[in-house]
Protein backbone atom coordinates (compact mmCIF):
# COMPACT_ATOMS: atom_id res chain seq x y z
CA UNK A 1 0.00 0.00 0.00
CA UNK A 2 2.92 2.39 0.65
CA UNK A 3 3.93 2.12 -3.02
CA UNK A 4 0.38 2.92 -4.13
CA UNK A 5 0.08 5.93 -1.86
CA UNK A 6 3.41 7.35 -3.00
CA UNK A 7 2.40 6.78 -6.63
CA UNK A 8 -0.89 8.69 -6.26
CA UNK A 9 0.87 11.54 -4.50
CA UNK A 10 3.70 11.55 -7.02
CA UNK A 11 1.13 11.91 -9.79
CA UNK A 12 -0.66 14.70 -7.92
CA UNK A 13 2.62 16.50 -7.25
CA UNK A 14 3.39 16.50 -10.98
CA UNK A 15 0.03 18.20 -11.61
CA UNK A 16 0.43 20.72 -8.78
CA UNK A 17 3.93 21.67 -9.90
CA UNK A 18 2.29 23.26 -12.95
CA UNK A 19 -0.44 25.17 -11.08
CA UNK A 20 1.40 28.47 -10.59
CA UNK A 21 2.73 28.61 -14.18
CA UNK A 22 -0.77 27.75 -15.46
CA UNK A 23 -2.34 30.58 -13.45
CA UNK A 24 0.27 32.93 -14.92
CA UNK A 25 -0.50 31.61 -18.43
CA UNK A 26 -4.20 32.23 -17.88
CA UNK A 27 -3.64 35.74 -16.52
CA UNK A 28 -1.41 36.72 -19.45
CA UNK A 29 -4.04 35.56 -21.92
CA UNK A 30 -6.84 37.13 -19.91
CA UNK A 31 -5.01 40.48 -19.78
CA UNK A 32 -4.87 40.57 -23.59
CA UNK A 33 -8.58 39.82 -23.80
CA UNK A 34 -9.50 42.35 -21.09
CA UNK A 35 -7.58 45.04 -22.97
CA UNK A 36 -9.74 44.37 -26.02
CA UNK A 37 -12.96 44.22 -23.99
CA UNK A 38 -12.14 47.50 -22.25
CA UNK A 39 -12.02 49.09 -25.69
CA UNK A 40 -15.36 47.45 -26.52
CA UNK A 41 -16.85 49.11 -23.44
CA UNK A 42 -15.39 52.47 -24.44
CA UNK A 43 -17.03 52.14 -27.86
CA UNK A 44 -20.41 51.00 -26.49
CA UNK A 45 -21.06 51.17 -22.75
CA UNK A 46 -23.95 48.68 -23.04
CA UNK A 47 -21.26 45.96 -23.14
CA UNK A 48 -19.38 45.79 -19.84
CA UNK A 49 -16.10 44.22 -18.70
CA UNK A 50 -16.31 41.52 -16.02
CA UNK A 51 -13.24 41.73 -13.75
CA UNK A 52 -14.47 39.22 -11.16
CA UNK A 53 -12.70 36.20 -12.62
CA UNK A 54 -10.32 34.98 -9.88
CA UNK A 55 -12.18 31.67 -9.53
CA UNK A 56 -11.84 30.99 -13.26
CA UNK A 57 -8.05 31.34 -13.01
CA UNK A 58 -7.97 28.93 -10.08
CA UNK A 59 -10.12 26.36 -11.88
CA UNK A 60 -7.96 26.69 -15.00
CA UNK A 61 -4.95 25.73 -12.86
CA UNK A 62 -6.74 22.56 -11.72
CA UNK A 63 -7.15 21.38 -15.30
CA UNK A 64 -4.94 19.42 -17.63
CA UNK A 65 -7.57 19.39 -20.39
CA UNK A 66 -7.62 22.26 -22.85
CA UNK A 67 -11.31 22.61 -23.58
CA UNK A 68 -12.51 26.05 -24.64
CA UNK A 69 -12.90 28.65 -21.89
CA UNK A 70 -15.85 31.02 -21.60
CA UNK A 71 -15.61 34.73 -20.96
CA UNK A 72 -18.86 36.60 -20.42
CA UNK A 73 -19.62 40.13 -21.52
CA UNK A 74 -22.33 41.45 -19.15
CA UNK A 75 -25.01 43.65 -20.69
CA UNK A 76 -25.54 46.94 -18.84
CA UNK A 77 -29.22 46.68 -18.10
CA UNK A 78 -31.42 46.03 -15.08
CA UNK A 79 -32.52 42.50 -15.97
CA UNK A 80 -35.37 42.57 -13.44
CA UNK A 81 -36.86 45.57 -15.30
CA UNK A 82 -37.21 43.55 -18.52
CA UNK A 83 -40.20 41.41 -19.38
CA UNK A 84 -38.74 37.89 -19.35
CA UNK A 85 -41.23 35.56 -21.04
CA UNK A 86 -40.85 31.81 -21.37
CA UNK A 87 -41.13 30.71 -24.97
CA UNK A 88 -44.04 28.28 -25.12
CA UNK A 89 -42.99 26.85 -28.46
CA UNK A 90 -40.28 27.17 -31.03
CA UNK A 91 -38.97 25.75 -34.25
CA UNK A 92 -37.84 22.16 -34.47
CA UNK A 93 -34.22 23.22 -34.34
CA UNK A 94 -34.69 25.15 -31.13
CA UNK A 95 -36.75 22.42 -29.48
CA UNK A 96 -33.96 19.98 -30.26
CA UNK A 97 -31.43 22.38 -28.74
CA UNK A 98 -33.43 22.75 -25.55
CA UNK A 99 -33.16 19.05 -24.80
CA UNK A 100 -29.41 19.48 -24.26
CA UNK A 101 -29.63 22.41 -21.85
CA UNK A 102 -29.63 22.37 -18.02
CA UNK A 103 -32.87 24.33 -17.89
CA UNK A 104 -35.17 23.33 -20.75
CA UNK A 105 -36.94 26.69 -21.05
CA UNK A 106 -36.08 29.40 -23.55
CA UNK A 107 -36.96 33.03 -22.88
CA UNK A 108 -37.58 36.24 -24.79
CA UNK A 109 -36.45 39.59 -23.38
CA UNK A 110 -39.12 42.23 -23.81
CA UNK A 111 -38.95 45.96 -23.09
CA UNK A 112 -42.15 46.86 -21.15
CA UNK A 113 -44.27 49.85 -22.09
CA UNK A 114 -44.20 51.51 -18.70
CA UNK A 115 -40.52 51.22 -17.68
CA UNK A 116 -38.08 54.10 -18.13
CA UNK A 117 -34.31 53.83 -18.53
CA UNK A 118 -34.28 51.13 -21.20
CA UNK A 119 -34.09 53.45 -24.19
CA UNK A 120 -30.50 52.46 -25.01
CA UNK A 121 -31.77 48.90 -25.61
CA UNK A 122 -34.43 50.05 -28.07
CA UNK A 123 -32.05 50.94 -30.89
CA UNK A 124 -32.17 49.10 -34.19
CA UNK A 125 -28.84 47.31 -33.66
CA UNK A 126 -30.18 45.20 -30.74
CA UNK A 127 -33.97 45.65 -30.73
CA UNK A 128 -36.93 44.39 -32.75
CA UNK A 129 -40.22 46.37 -32.35
CA UNK A 130 -43.43 44.51 -31.61
CA UNK A 131 -47.15 45.28 -31.58
CA UNK A 132 -47.60 43.16 -28.48
CA UNK A 133 -49.79 44.73 -25.76
CA UNK A 134 -47.27 43.50 -23.17
CA UNK A 135 -44.11 45.14 -24.48
CA UNK A 136 -42.67 47.52 -27.06
CA UNK A 137 -40.44 44.86 -28.58
CA UNK A 138 -37.64 42.42 -27.88
CA UNK A 139 -33.87 42.41 -27.40
CA UNK A 140 -32.70 39.79 -29.89
CA UNK A 141 -29.64 37.60 -29.25
CA UNK A 142 -28.78 37.59 -32.98
CA UNK A 143 -28.59 41.38 -33.05
CA UNK A 144 -26.68 41.58 -29.77
CA UNK A 145 -24.15 39.05 -31.06
CA UNK A 146 -23.78 40.92 -34.36
CA UNK A 147 -23.20 44.21 -32.55
CA UNK A 148 -20.69 42.61 -30.18
CA UNK A 149 -18.80 41.13 -33.13
CA UNK A 150 -18.59 44.56 -34.78
CA UNK A 151 -17.26 46.04 -31.54
CA UNK A 152 -14.70 43.26 -31.10
CA UNK A 153 -13.36 43.74 -34.62
CA UNK A 154 -13.08 47.50 -34.12
CA UNK A 155 -11.48 47.05 -30.69
CA UNK A 156 -8.89 44.57 -31.98
CA UNK A 157 -7.93 46.88 -34.82
CA UNK A 158 -7.60 49.81 -32.38
CA UNK A 159 -5.52 47.82 -29.87
CA UNK A 160 -3.16 46.53 -32.55
CA UNK A 161 -2.79 49.97 -34.17
CA UNK A 162 -1.95 51.60 -30.83
CA UNK A 163 0.32 48.70 -29.75
CA UNK A 164 -1.89 47.93 -26.74
CA UNK A 165 -1.49 44.23 -27.50
CA UNK A 166 1.60 42.49 -28.82
CA UNK A 167 1.74 41.21 -32.42
CA UNK A 168 0.65 37.58 -32.57
CA UNK A 169 -1.04 37.70 -29.17
CA UNK A 170 -4.52 37.31 -30.61
CA UNK A 171 -6.01 35.35 -33.51
CA UNK A 172 -9.49 36.42 -34.64
CA UNK A 173 -9.76 34.06 -37.62
CA UNK A 174 -12.68 32.17 -36.02
CA UNK A 175 -14.55 35.29 -34.97
CA UNK A 176 -18.16 34.72 -36.00
CA UNK A 177 -21.53 35.02 -34.29
CA UNK A 178 -23.34 32.10 -35.95
CA UNK A 179 -22.40 29.72 -33.10
CA UNK A 180 -24.16 31.79 -30.38
CA UNK A 181 -20.72 32.86 -29.19
CA UNK A 182 -17.52 34.26 -30.69
CA UNK A 183 -14.15 32.53 -30.46
CA UNK A 184 -10.76 34.17 -30.08
CA UNK A 185 -7.40 32.44 -29.76
CA UNK A 186 -5.28 34.35 -27.25
CA UNK A 187 -1.61 33.79 -26.53
CA UNK A 188 -0.51 32.95 -22.98
CA UNK A 189 3.13 33.41 -23.93
CA UNK A 190 3.92 29.88 -25.10
CA UNK A 191 0.57 28.51 -26.29
CA UNK A 192 -2.81 29.73 -27.50
CA UNK A 193 -5.94 29.52 -25.32
CA UNK A 194 -9.35 29.57 -26.97
CA UNK A 195 -11.93 31.84 -25.32
CA UNK A 196 -15.61 31.74 -26.26
CA UNK A 197 -17.06 35.22 -25.79
CA UNK A 198 -20.72 35.27 -24.80
CA UNK A 199 -23.04 38.22 -24.04
CA UNK A 200 -24.88 37.61 -20.79
CA UNK A 201 -27.80 39.20 -19.00
CA UNK A 202 -26.80 38.98 -15.34
CA UNK A 203 -28.77 38.15 -12.21
CA UNK A 204 -32.43 37.96 -13.11
CA UNK A 205 -34.21 37.12 -9.85
CA UNK A 206 -37.57 36.12 -11.31
CA UNK A 207 -36.95 32.93 -13.26
CA UNK A 208 -34.42 30.76 -11.40
CA UNK A 209 -36.42 27.76 -10.17
CA UNK A 210 -33.99 25.06 -9.08
CA UNK A 211 -35.09 21.44 -8.93
CA UNK A 212 -33.23 20.98 -5.64
CA UNK A 213 -34.77 21.99 -2.31
CA UNK A 214 -31.62 21.46 -0.25
CA UNK A 215 -28.06 20.18 -0.47
CA UNK A 216 -26.84 17.42 1.82
CA UNK A 217 -23.35 16.33 2.89
CA UNK A 218 -20.82 18.95 3.95
CA UNK A 219 -22.44 21.75 1.99
CA UNK A 220 -23.35 24.54 4.46
CA UNK A 221 -27.08 24.72 5.19
CA UNK A 222 -27.50 28.04 3.34
CA UNK A 223 -25.56 27.00 0.19
CA UNK A 224 -28.63 26.61 -2.01
CA UNK A 225 -30.14 29.82 -0.67
CA UNK A 226 -26.98 31.71 -1.60
CA UNK A 227 -27.07 30.20 -5.07
CA UNK A 228 -30.73 31.16 -5.45
CA UNK A 229 -29.92 34.75 -4.43
CA UNK A 230 -27.38 34.95 -7.25
CA UNK A 231 -30.25 34.97 -9.71
CA UNK A 232 -30.23 33.56 -13.22
CA UNK A 233 -27.78 34.51 -15.95
CA UNK A 234 -29.25 34.43 -19.45
CA UNK A 235 -27.22 33.71 -22.58
CA UNK A 236 -28.27 33.21 -26.24
CA UNK A 237 -29.96 29.91 -27.11
CA UNK A 238 -31.12 30.86 -30.63
CA UNK A 239 -31.46 33.92 -32.83
CA UNK A 240 -34.58 35.03 -30.90
CA UNK A 241 -34.36 33.42 -27.46
CA UNK A 242 -32.18 33.23 -24.37
CA UNK A 243 -31.59 30.45 -21.86
CA UNK A 244 -30.36 30.10 -18.28
CA UNK A 245 -26.64 29.47 -17.87
CA UNK A 246 -25.62 27.62 -14.69
CA UNK A 247 -21.86 28.13 -15.17
CA UNK A 248 -21.49 30.76 -12.46
CA UNK A 249 -23.74 28.85 -10.05
CA UNK A 250 -21.63 25.70 -10.48
CA UNK A 251 -18.45 27.76 -10.08
CA UNK A 252 -19.74 29.13 -6.77
CA UNK A 253 -20.57 25.61 -5.56
CA UNK A 254 -17.13 24.39 -6.57
CA UNK A 255 -15.54 27.20 -4.56
CA UNK A 256 -17.50 25.94 -1.53
CA UNK A 257 -16.16 22.43 -2.17
CA UNK A 258 -12.64 23.86 -2.40
CA UNK A 259 -12.98 25.39 1.07
CA UNK A 260 -13.65 21.97 2.66
CA UNK A 261 -10.85 19.83 4.09
CA UNK A 262 -9.72 16.78 2.20
CA UNK A 263 -8.71 15.69 -1.29
CA UNK A 264 -11.81 16.66 -3.28
CA UNK A 265 -10.16 19.09 -5.69
CA UNK A 266 -7.04 16.91 -5.81
CA UNK A 267 -9.21 14.03 -6.99
CA UNK A 268 -10.74 16.22 -9.67
CA UNK A 269 -7.29 17.23 -10.92
CA UNK A 270 -6.10 13.62 -11.06
CA UNK A 271 -9.15 12.41 -12.97
CA UNK A 272 -8.97 15.32 -15.40
CA UNK A 273 -5.35 14.53 -16.21
CA UNK A 274 -6.06 10.81 -16.63
CA UNK A 275 -9.05 11.72 -18.79
CA UNK A 276 -7.08 14.10 -20.99
CA UNK A 277 -3.89 12.09 -21.39
CA UNK A 278 -5.36 8.58 -21.30
CA UNK A 279 -9.03 8.43 -22.25
CA UNK A 280 -8.87 11.36 -24.69
CA UNK A 281 -5.36 10.59 -25.96
CA UNK A 282 -3.89 13.98 -25.14
CA UNK A 283 -7.05 15.85 -26.09
CA UNK A 284 -7.04 14.45 -29.63
CA UNK A 285 -10.43 12.74 -29.36
CA UNK A 286 -13.83 13.69 -27.99
CA UNK A 287 -14.81 12.46 -24.56
CA UNK A 288 -15.53 13.59 -21.04
CA UNK A 289 -14.98 17.27 -20.31
CA UNK A 290 -13.81 19.10 -17.21
CA UNK A 291 -17.43 20.24 -16.75
CA UNK A 292 -18.59 16.59 -16.63
CA UNK A 293 -16.01 15.81 -13.97
CA UNK A 294 -16.92 18.90 -11.94
CA UNK A 295 -20.51 17.65 -11.81
CA UNK A 296 -19.30 14.22 -10.62
CA UNK A 297 -17.31 15.93 -7.84
CA UNK A 298 -20.35 17.91 -6.66
CA UNK A 299 -22.41 14.70 -6.45
CA UNK A 300 -19.56 12.93 -4.64
CA UNK A 301 -19.32 15.76 -2.09
CA UNK A 302 -23.00 15.32 -1.30
CA UNK A 303 -23.12 11.52 -1.39
CA UNK A 304 -20.00 11.04 0.75
CA UNK A 305 -20.67 13.50 3.57
CA UNK A 306 -18.08 12.46 6.18
CA UNK A 307 -14.82 14.47 6.35
CA UNK A 308 -12.90 11.19 6.77
CA UNK A 309 -14.23 10.06 3.39
CA UNK A 310 -11.82 12.56 1.87
CA UNK A 311 -8.78 12.20 4.13
CA UNK A 312 -7.02 9.66 1.86
CA UNK A 313 -6.09 10.59 -1.70
CA UNK A 314 -6.59 7.22 -3.37
CA UNK A 315 -9.97 6.53 -1.81
CA UNK A 316 -11.06 10.11 -2.56
CA UNK A 317 -10.42 9.50 -6.26
CA UNK A 318 -12.41 6.27 -6.06
CA UNK A 319 -15.39 8.14 -4.64
CA UNK A 320 -15.51 10.10 -7.88
CA UNK A 321 -14.83 6.98 -9.91
CA UNK A 322 -17.75 4.90 -8.60
CA UNK A 323 -20.16 7.76 -9.36
CA UNK A 324 -18.66 8.26 -12.82
CA UNK A 325 -18.85 4.51 -13.55
CA UNK A 326 -22.48 4.44 -12.44
CA UNK A 327 -23.30 7.42 -14.68
CA UNK A 328 -21.61 5.81 -17.68
CA UNK A 329 -23.27 2.44 -17.04
CA UNK A 330 -26.73 4.06 -16.78
CA UNK A 331 -25.90 6.58 -19.54
CA UNK A 332 -27.06 9.42 -17.32
CA UNK A 333 -25.12 12.17 -15.54
CA UNK A 334 -27.68 14.31 -13.68
CA UNK A 335 -27.07 18.05 -13.51
CA UNK A 336 -26.41 18.91 -9.86
CA UNK A 337 -28.96 21.75 -9.72
CA UNK A 338 -31.38 20.35 -12.31
CA UNK A 339 -31.22 16.56 -11.71
CA UNK A 340 -33.87 15.81 -14.33
CA UNK A 341 -31.43 17.00 -17.00
CA UNK A 342 -28.95 14.44 -18.32
CA UNK A 343 -25.61 16.04 -19.19
CA UNK A 344 -24.72 13.12 -21.48
CA UNK A 345 -27.80 13.61 -23.64
CA UNK A 346 -27.10 14.98 -27.09
CA UNK A 347 -23.33 15.00 -26.56
CA UNK A 348 -22.59 12.34 -29.17
CA UNK A 349 -20.32 10.45 -26.77
CA UNK A 350 -19.54 6.75 -27.07
CA UNK A 351 -20.55 5.97 -23.49
CA UNK A 352 -19.87 2.24 -23.80
CA UNK A 353 -16.28 2.89 -24.85
CA UNK A 354 -15.87 5.50 -22.13
CA UNK A 355 -17.18 3.05 -19.56
CA UNK A 356 -14.57 0.48 -20.60
CA UNK A 357 -11.79 3.04 -20.27
CA UNK A 358 -12.90 4.28 -16.85
CA UNK A 359 -13.42 0.72 -15.60
CA UNK A 360 -9.93 -0.18 -16.79
CA UNK A 361 -8.48 2.72 -14.80
CA UNK A 362 -10.52 1.84 -11.71
CA UNK A 363 -9.38 -1.78 -11.98
CA UNK A 364 -5.67 -1.12 -12.50
CA UNK A 365 -4.94 2.60 -11.95
CA UNK A 366 -1.18 2.05 -11.80
CA UNK A 367 -1.10 1.70 -15.59
CA UNK A 368 -2.32 5.31 -15.94
CA UNK A 369 -0.46 6.98 -13.08
CA UNK A 370 3.01 6.86 -14.57
CA UNK A 371 4.70 10.20 -15.14
CA UNK A 372 7.43 8.66 -17.27
CA UNK A 373 7.69 5.52 -19.38
CA UNK A 374 10.05 4.05 -16.74
CA UNK A 375 7.32 4.25 -14.09
CA UNK A 376 5.84 0.79 -14.57
CA UNK A 377 3.76 -1.00 -11.95
CA UNK A 378 1.76 -4.19 -11.95
CA UNK A 379 -1.20 -5.13 -9.81
CA UNK A 380 -4.20 -7.42 -9.79
CA UNK A 381 -7.46 -6.05 -11.22
CA UNK A 382 -9.87 -4.73 -8.57
CA UNK A 383 -13.10 -4.93 -10.53
CA UNK A 384 -14.82 -8.20 -11.40
CA UNK A 385 -16.98 -8.80 -14.46
CA UNK A 386 -20.27 -8.64 -12.56
CA UNK A 387 -19.97 -5.10 -11.31
CA UNK A 388 -21.55 -3.42 -14.38
CA UNK A 389 -24.95 -5.00 -13.67
CA UNK A 390 -24.79 -3.62 -10.14
CA UNK A 391 -23.80 -0.20 -11.50
CA UNK A 392 -26.93 -0.11 -13.65
CA UNK A 393 -29.37 -0.41 -10.75
CA UNK A 394 -30.05 3.37 -10.44
CA UNK A 395 -31.24 3.44 -14.07
CA UNK A 396 -34.48 1.70 -13.06
CA UNK A 397 -34.74 2.82 -9.45
CA UNK A 398 -33.50 6.26 -8.40
CA UNK A 399 -33.63 5.29 -4.70
CA UNK A 400 -30.27 3.58 -5.31
CA UNK A 401 -28.74 7.03 -5.88
CA UNK A 402 -27.66 7.40 -2.24
CA UNK A 403 -24.68 7.03 0.07
CA UNK A 404 -25.43 3.43 1.10
CA UNK A 405 -25.45 2.23 -2.51
CA UNK A 406 -22.17 3.92 -3.37
CA UNK A 407 -20.57 2.64 -0.15
CA UNK A 408 -21.37 -0.87 -1.36
CA UNK A 409 -19.73 -0.03 -4.68
CA UNK A 410 -16.61 1.14 -2.85
CA UNK A 411 -16.61 -2.10 -0.90
CA UNK A 412 -16.61 -4.01 -4.18
CA UNK A 413 -13.35 -2.31 -5.20
CA UNK A 414 -11.84 -2.67 -1.73
CA UNK A 415 -11.98 1.04 -0.84
CA UNK A 416 -14.95 1.71 1.44
CA UNK A 417 -13.16 1.42 4.79
CA UNK A 418 -9.74 2.52 3.61
CA UNK A 419 -10.19 6.20 4.48
CA UNK A 420 -11.29 5.32 7.99
CA UNK A 421 -8.45 2.91 8.68
CA UNK A 422 -5.49 4.48 6.92
CA UNK A 423 -4.98 8.19 7.37
CA UNK A 424 -2.32 9.96 5.38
Amino acid sequence: MEVKISLWHHYLHAIQSRETPKIQDYQRAENVLLTVLERVQELDSRFQVDYSRDLEAFHFALRTSEDDLTIEVPLWVNSDALLVQEARDGGLEERGLRENLPSPASYSLGVPWDVAGLERWMTEDVFSPSKSPECQGYILPSKVLRRLKELLVAAIVHCKHHCLIMPGSLNAANLKEEDLHMSLLVSSGWRMIRFNIIPVLKKNHKILHLQRKQLAGEFPDDSLEKIQRQGADLIPSSSHHWRISTDNLITKLLSIVGSLKGHRLDSLSILDRVNNEGWREGGKKAGLTFDHLKMVLLWATELFPSPEDWSDLESSVYRLLVILLCCLATKKLPHFLFPQHNLFQGQGLDLNSLYQQVEQFAGQPEQFLKIHVTHLFSSSPRIDNGIKAFLQLPANNQTYWDTAYFDVLLDKVGICHHARQHGE
